[in-house]
């Protein structure tokens, strides 16, 4: 695939740049013990969503209030259980070489978003993150965000997703998008060291 044609990139974060994987899965965990979920129904559909999406798929007899304080909880669990959050393999080389602009769009709120790229050594120039929007994964609003703020029609963009829902937002805010772990995008990527390859410099 041509990328010359790209002029920004808008990164997820959780799975993306940040290997966060373990932290969520166990954030997920022990809600789903407090809230009567199935934890593998909870983590078979909560991965790249916001959390307000997730618990409203899982506890759909949830009102608005309960639904907020129940993403609230969520969250809650994951803002100090850093200690194995790390960046991707490639991530901080690719970030290094690339000469576009870029940000970071995702389904955590700012003070999680701030923690993890935080313990991964990673600084976001422009930083996306479910408190700027009203809608989060896979309404593509977030994505819309990001280029606006980087001054870069959604068209020229790549998003490097990880997951199907991101992979929705992208597509749907008029990107192209680049995808890890099998996930089906316009570019299926092994690792971020093949996009630093395929990336123009």
């Amino acid at each position: 695939m041509d990328l010359t044609t790209i002029r920004a990139v808008l990164f997820d974060m959780d799975g993306t740049l940040v290997d966060s994987d373990a932290a969520v899965e166990r954030a997920w965990t022990v809600w789903s013990g407090e809230h009567g979920a199935d934890p593998a129904a909870v983590l078979a559909v909560s991965h790249g969503a916001p959390a307000e999406r997730t618990v409203r798929l899982v506890r759909p007899d949830l009102d608005d209030d309960r639904v907020r304080a129940a993403a609230d909880r969520q969250l809650e669990l994951q803002y100090d259980d850093l200690s194995d959050v790390v960046a991707c393999p490639g991530a901080h080389d690719l970030l290094a070489a690339l000469t576009l602009p870029w940000a970071v769009v995702t389904s955590a709120d700012t003070r999680l978003a701030k923690a993890r790229l935080g313990a991964a050594g990673i600084v976001a120039p422009v930083l996306v993150t479910v408190d700027d929007i009203s809608a989060g994964k896979p309404d593509p609003e977030g994505y819309l965000r990001g280029a606006e703020l980087l001054g870069v029609d959604p068209a020229r963009c790549l998003v490097v997703e990880d997951a199907a829902v991101g992979v929705t937002a992208g597509r749907a805010a008029g990107a192209t998008v680049a995808a890890l772990k099998g996930v089906d995008g316009d570019l299926r990527i092994r690792d971020l060291g093949e996009l630093a390859r395929l990336l123009p410099r």
